[in-house]
């Protein structure tokens, strides 16, 4: 069996490395290889997975519906001709006899289902919760999506629902109903955007900072986007070091495929770089960088994320895949409005409506002390966070099961 993988965006690789993975466990000798719609497939690399035609990183970061500014920009950088090659790529795979699993948006859904091989899809992008939720319509939900009764619209069904759609494996409980329910082959078998996350071994015997609150930074894993954000989410550190009598442990993870120098940079002149760390962490980075301010403590790593977000009591995150990823181990993110492309205002809305109460989303950097004061007084709500996080991200153990349907559906 020959396996082609197709995904558009930083979180989908790395799902379907988590998937790939699972399937080399299970049969060997099975052939694999890849093809990242967006970005160049950082992922793909790192877990030598071969890439079947070209890649390149454009300015939009692959958010052009987010932005269609960014339109232009990228065909400037020869968005055509590029999709032009992967394209012919994937037909030449599927002619050869090849199968292809999908991940991410409709975008890889809809090569695969172009190419004319038998296809499969995680559908990563979309979830019932961005319009209902287990009470119904949420307020903003309009006519037109309420006569739609989907989050996935009619074209989007249509392709799941094709006879060469060997099976939809949706993120959560409630969209695998929704869409079974219109005669999809929807498998409710957990998120894989859990593995390796919530099931991570992290050992906490002690807490070197117990009684400081500890804060995880997520600014995005795509430039310059990445760095744009870190600079708002530092003002809101400042703030908080300013405003409140509290001791601070943040945690920067900046994703292992971006620079680390301008993250430093953009540190103000009240952090002081620190050879030495004071207290032992709990994180397992040899490279992590410690600076100090007032009764602030910053800690940047890029290869122990994992245990960054278990370490972590909340945090302020200005990601996809990273904040969805701390928000299903029940804890409660906050989240600043950004310039974009990713992380504009519709994004921030929409992962609101995906995350419900888990999240709390400003308009503004200065706005974070009011609002973590007032989570801190509620003793109520980091109940609530705990199970509404795992109840909307599902359960782990989702790759190994995506990969024994695909084993058992496609060979």
């Amino acid at each position: 069996m020959k396996l082609l993988v197709l995904s558009n965006g930083h979180g989908e690789d790395t799902i379907a490395v988590k998937i790939i993975k699972e399937l080399q466990l299970i049969e060997p000798e099975m052939v694999i290889a890849s093809l990242p719609l967006v970005g160049e497939g950082f992922a793909y690399t790192q877990a030598n997975i071969p890439i079947i035609a070209p890649v390149k990183q454009m300015p939009s970061g692959g958010f052009v519906y987010m932005d269609k500014k960014q339109l232009w920009g990228d065909m400037k950088q020869g968005l055509i001709q590029l999709t032009i090659a992967q394209y012919q790529a994937i037909k030449k795979w599927a002619k050869g006899g090849g199968k292809i699993l999908a991940v991410g948006d409709i975008l890889p859904c809809v090569f695969a289902w172009l190419s004319g091989a038998e296809f499969s899809f995680v559908p990563t992008a979309k979830s019932e919760y961005f319009w209902k939720d287990e009470g119904g319509w949420l307020p903003h939900t309009n006519g037109l999506d309420r006569f739609f009764g989907s989050v996935f619209y009619p074209w989007e069904r249509w392709l799941m629902s094709h006879s060469r759609c060997r099976g939809v494996f949706p993120r959560d409980t409630i969209t695998a109903h929704s869409l079974a329910q219109r005669h999809i082959n929807a498998l409710d078998v957990g998120n894989p955007m859990m593995d390796g996350i919530a099931d991570h071994h992290f050992n906490l015997e002690f807490d070197p900072y117990e009684n400081h609150l500890k804060i995880v930074l997520l600014p995005g894993s795509r430039m310059p986007e990445a760095l744009d954000n870190w600079q708002l989410i530092l003002r809101a550190v400042d703030c908080l070091l300013e405003s409140m009598d509290y001791q601070f442990l943040f945690l920067g993870a900046i994703a292992p495929s971006l620079p680390l120098e301008p993250f430093i940079e953009s540190l103000n002149s009240s952090w002081r770089l620190r050879k030495t760390q004071q207290k032992p962490l709990p994180i397992r980075d040899q490279k992590i960088v410690n600076f100090q301010a007032k009764q602030g403590t910053l800690i940047i790593s890029q290869s122990a994320y994992a245990d960054c977000l278990h370490y972590g009591d909340m945090a302020i995150a200005m990601a996809g895949t990273a904040t969805e990823q701390f928000i299903g181990l029940g804890k409660s993110a906050i989240t600043i409005i950004g310039k974009g492309p990713q992380f504009n205002r519709q994004f921030a809305q929409n992962q609101s409506y995906l995350l419900g109460d888990s999240i709390n989303v400003l308009e503004k950097p200065e706005e974070i002390v009011n609002k973590i004061k007032k989570t801190l007084e509620n003793p109520d709500y980091w109940q609530l966070v705990a199970e509404n996080g795992k109840k909307r991200m599902g359960n782990q153990g989702a790759s190994r099961k995506i990969a024994h349907h695909l084993i058992n559906q496609l060979m």
